[in-house]
């Protein structure tokens, strides 16, 4: 297998198309599309209930799992918003965060860039220190402890007004909160990435790297307004991109890199089924595609879940794998001695059938 250096993205071995669908190899890959909050298993919902006295409207486990069919993003984030009460003390948050490290590691995760929505805390009586100390003390040590490199990024409701997103970039940059970057998220649909025109200013004028949600159930055109209005580097989602083969051909060239979440799409009725979804011919394109889990407490699954599900519908080659792995890897806002180690050891795994 090829050195992934100089942007490279594939592999040096031939695509077999006769390779087993089931199971995926575990690769190590970066995760770019995480929400912590997210992260949150029904047992360890259960657990911080009950260690901070809060009655769930949930008689148990089952009623609360039979919660997770959603017809739409907006079902989907009315329970996400319901389950966050359980997070009350910075304890809480970091032991939400040692749970997805654990788990992430096991699944080949080896540099996570993870979401934290600050507003979401905020609005509900929680301090920022509080959600912010309590997900970057276990960050910290994520290197030593999970021997996975890590960066907290501060995503922004976009159904919420922009200065009430202003507002809580002043107050993170203020207590010099270890933030790398920015992201933009929540109900996409009415809520353009114009809108935020002058949160991005800031944020890159602070020197914070640059994402945002676009394309999932938002159309195309805000895929454009997010590269040119706030000039993001990375789009989160994206999978509707391919309804305009120009903005697909700007893409491709320019590399801009796209967080796919195949189960979340799924989850969310995005697409109906995996077997629907754009994966491939995103691929076939030649776009920059990584996989990723989004909230995978909810959606079924890990990134090696994702990459197990998406290897048994699409019989994706070893090719495809370590492709979608290297892209993971050069799309992320790690360093670039951080990029190489990754890709040494990406180069490292045998992925030959």
């Amino acid at each position: 297998m090829e050195n992934f250096a100089a942007g490279s993205a594939v592999p040096d071995i031939e695509a077999d198309e006769t390779e087993p669908a089931v199971p995926a190899r575990v690769l190590p890959v970066a995760e770019l599309h995480l929400h912590i909050e997210g992260t949150l298993q029904p047992d360890l919902i259960f657990a911080l209930a009950e260690r901070n006295g809060i009655e769930l409207p949930y008689s148990g486990l089952d009623e609360l799992r039979e919660r997770y069919e959603f017809t739409d993003l907006q079902s989907f984030l009315d329970l996400y918003y319901a389950n966050m009460a359980v997070l009350q003390t910075e304890e809480d948050f970091a032991a939400m965060t040692h749970s997805y490290l654990e788990r992430a590691a096991a699944a080949g995760v080896r540099h996570a860039e993870i979401m934290m929505d600050p507003q979401a805390h905020l609005s509900r009586g929680i301090s920022l220190e509080t959600c912010v100390n309590g997900v970057a003390s276990v960050l910290a040590t994520s290197q030593e402890d999970f021997g996975m490199s890590t960066m907290l990024i501060a995503a922004f409701l976009r159904d919420l007004p922009e200065d009430s997103a202003l507002e809580v970039l002043d107050g993170l940059l203020a207590m010099d909160a270890p933030i790398g970057a920015i992201g933009l998220d929540s109900a996409e649909v009415g809520n353009p990435p114009a809108k935020f025109e002058r949160l991005y200013a800031k944020a890159r004028e602070a020197g914070l790297r640059l994402t945002a949600h676009a394309g999932e159930e938002g159309p195309a055109s805000y895929i454009t307004e997010a590269l040119d209005v706030l000039g993001v580097e990375r789009i989160d989602h994206g999978i509707r991109c391919m309804e305009d083969p120009e903005l697909v051909e700007r893409l491709v060239d320019a590399r801009i890199p796209l967080t796919v979440c195949p189960l979340s799409n799924v989850r969310l009725r995005a697409v109906d089924t995996l077997a629907d979804h754009p994966l491939p011919a995103m691929l076939a394109a030649g776009l920059n595609v990584s996989v990723n889990s989004d909230d995978p407490a909810y959606f079924g699954g890990y990134v090696n879940d994702n990459f197990a599900q998406l290897s048994a519908v699409f019989e994706l080659s070893e090719f495809d794998k370590a492709r979608l792995a290297a892209n993971s890897i050069h799309s992320s806002f790690a360093s670039e001695e951080r990029k190489a180690e990754l890709l040494a050891e990406l180069n490292g795994q045998d992925v030959t059938p």
